[in-house]
């Protein structure tokens, strides 16, 4: 995997070790796309229609019809069919085993092989498109451990630009503006392992935004902290202009800092819109395994 899903030989997590992408799977599915296009999840007013294409817009996103089974059976998503703008903070919610890392894993292309497609910018995600796919879809795993594995916070941030290429005038620049992002300035000589969990969250999304990803997508940003570290991934998240995609079961921070939610339950889509809105439908969030954040 590229340096912007800070993956490579050297990493600790690669595409089989996230239980590998299957083969491709034969699919009989009647379904209508475009402006036809069936759908039985609940859509919110408010919410994009897809009427308007997005793929070939920076930062945009547009996945049609995807499915994709793990080698051992497992049906993890069932007919995605998901647009998100280019600058939209979108939270991917459901309960566990809903298809939430799986769909997310799609975006830059640790996981493929399935039916249906995903477009990032226009392109198609791909084996021939993967590098330039992962130069701009930013991938922070949920375990921070994953993505740290340098000796120092400083390495491991600048390790991505290295292998892209970036000439090392640059690096230095690149490796101070994203720890400033996220808060954590001056800590280039610390070792990862003696930083808190709230801290190396922080780092390895630094690790990616020293990439400058138009896209970012967080894998369950806010489990494990304390109330201190809830707070300071979220308020780096609210700031951040890029498109951001987040899985999580935190739907408090879903009220605070994502405008748009998007409810996934047995590998479907069953509903989309914004997360006011979806958040106020208890009935709704129960049937699927949530619960309604209190005030």
């Amino acid at each position: 995997m590229s340096a912007n899903a800070r993956v490579s030989d050297n990493a600790r997590v690669d595409a089989e070790q996230v239980r590998g992408a299957s083969p491709p799977v034969e699919h009989a599915h009647p379904h209508v796309h475009a402006a036809g296009r069936e759908h039985d999840h609940v859509h919110v007013e408010g919410a994009p229609t897809g009427e308007v294409s997005l793929a070939s817009q920076p930062g945009g996103i547009v996945i049609e019809h995807l499915h994709f089974t793990y080698p051992d059976g497992t049906e993890a998503l069932r007919g995605i069919d998901l647009e998100v703008a280019p600058g939209e903070k979108v939270a991917i919610v459901g309960p566990n085993g809903a298809g939430k890392s799986t769909l997310l894993l799609h975006l830059n292309g640790i996981l493929a092989g399935g039916h249906g497609r995903v477009a990032i910018d226009g392109v198609v995600v791909e084996a021939a498109s993967v590098k330039r796919i992962r130069a701009v879809v930013g991938l922070v795993f949920q375990d921070p451990d994953d993505q740290l594995f340098s000796p120092t916070i400083g390495e491991d941030v600048a390790f991505g630009p290295i292998h892209m290429g970036v000439p090392r005038e640059d690096i230095h620049h690149r490796v101070e503006r994203a720890l400033a992002a996220v808060g954590m300035s001056g800590t280039e000589r610390r070792v990862p392992h003696h930083l808190s969990l709230g801290q190396r969250k922080r780092a390895s999304l630094a690790t990616v935004l020293s990439m400058d990803p138009a896209i970012l997508v967080f894998d369950e940003p806010t489990a494990g902290l304390d109330p201190r570290g809830r707070r300071e991934i979220m308020s780096v998240l609210a700031q951040r202009p890029e498109t951001l995609l987040v899985s999580t079961h935190d739907l408090a921070m879903v009220a605070q800092v994502m405008p748009r939610m998007v409810i996934l339950d047995d590998g479907r889509l069953v509903a989309d819109g914004p997360s006011a809105a979806l958040l106020e439908d208890a009935d709704m969030l129960e049937a699927h395994g949530l619960e309604k954040p209190c005030r």
